[in-house]
């Protein structure tokens, strides 16, 4: 007898995962003028961030069954952020967790969650940063992270909210990070199967309060915002917002591979930007084009939003004398002589 549904589906979404980290860790070792991986480097190493709740407790416990039938080596990390009283217990109990699992190396990062954004993005930011510096020190080829299909509709709805354009509505990639790095092997899978494999294997989970506290967006948009739109719409609103997930992706992916091209024709000698070339571009590959040289010039992306880049843009289609802009970063754009201007403030 087979295993249970719904642990099948989430070791087989794992199962894919490494399969391509392993064919990506072949073509890299072939480009390096190999034939195969060399022994001394020994298998690849993935990695899971797992926080002891129950889509990263599934994941790890699917990487831990699958790894060593494919010969690669399987460890975690998990990070504590110090943000609730004895956080450091229950970080040295979901270790303890993982290496029953069989999983090796464990590490425990604690982080300290600056204010920069908000609690959700500060807290983010140093769970990525700890997680990169563990991969890097370890030598990590992947890193899994749990997200699962209702992470990804809550992430579209954000982004609709924050009305931050085609990109926001893309969602969370599959892969992403320097170098293909995060792998997030769930997002076709619902968070509801991914607790059903836990409770088959009687997998312990640790379900963080943060994640029920309407002090933060995301759990109210979890408890209220998407039980209230299927009440009103039906069963099926998860799912649709996935699917828009994937269709922006691709429609994102193909402007900004246009806008690419275009900022490379649109630039001077002294490195500014020609208003009339940019003028007639189309609208979205334009933005682009003044969202990409502002974030090369020193602007943060997670402080950029569309009104920002709308204002920018006014220098371009309604020029009337207008000031320089400040932008997120201490970033100054002006318009002088028919070029835009970028430059620290």
């Amino acid at each position: 007898m087979g295993p249970h549904p719904a642990v099948a589906a989430i070791r087989l979404a794992v199962r894919r995962v490494l399969n391509d980290v392993l064919t990506q860790h072949a073509r890299h070792a072939v480009g390096a003028g190999t034939r195969a991986p060399e022994p001394a480097d020994g298998p690849p190493l993935v990695l899971v961030a797992c926080s002891g709740g129950a889509d990263s407790m599934a994941l790890a416990s699917a990487l831990a069954f699958e790894a060593p039938k494919l010969s690669v080596r399987a460890g975690a990390v998990t990070v504590d952020h110090g943000l609730q009283a004895g956080s450091d217990l229950r970080a040295a109990e979901v270790a303890a967790r993982l290496t029953a699992l069989g999983l090796a190396p464990v590490e425990t990062a604690t982080v300290r969650v600056g204010r920069a954004g908000g609690p959700e993005a500060a807290a983010r930011d140093a769970r990525y940063a700890a997680l990169d510096a563990a991969a890097e020190r370890l030598g990590a080829a992947a890193v899994l992270l749990g997200h699962t299909r209702d992470d990804q509709a809550e992430t579209v709805l954000l982004g609709l909210a924050r009305g931050s354009g085609i990109r926001s509505l893309s969602g969370m990639a599959a892969v992403s990070g320097a170098a293909g790095r995060y792998r997030r092997p769930f997002l076709l899978i619902d968070r509801q199967t991914v607790r059903k494999a836990c409770m088959v294997q009687s997998l312990p989970v640790w379900d963080d309060p943060h994640n029920a506290d309407p002090a933060y967006t995301r759990s109210r948009l979890r408890h209220e915002g998407l039980p209230a739109l299927e009440k009103a719409l039906g069963k099926g609103v998860v799912e649709a917002l996935a699917r828009t997930a994937q269709l922006s992706r691709d429609d994102a992916d193909a402007l900004d591979s246009w806008a690419a091209e275009a900022a490379a024709g649109v630039r001077t000698a002294d490195g500014g930007l020609e208003c009339a070339k940019l003028y007639v571009l189309p609208p979205a590959v334009r933005r682009r084009v003044l969202r990409r040289a502002v974030i090369e010039a020193g602007s943060p992306a997670g402080s950029l939003f569309a009104r920002h880049i709308e204002e920018v843009d006014r220098l371009i289609t309604g020029w009337r004398g207008q000031r320089a802009i400040n932008l997120p970063g201490r970033i100054q754009v002006l318009r002088q002589g028919g070029r835009l201007v970028i430059r620290q403030g």
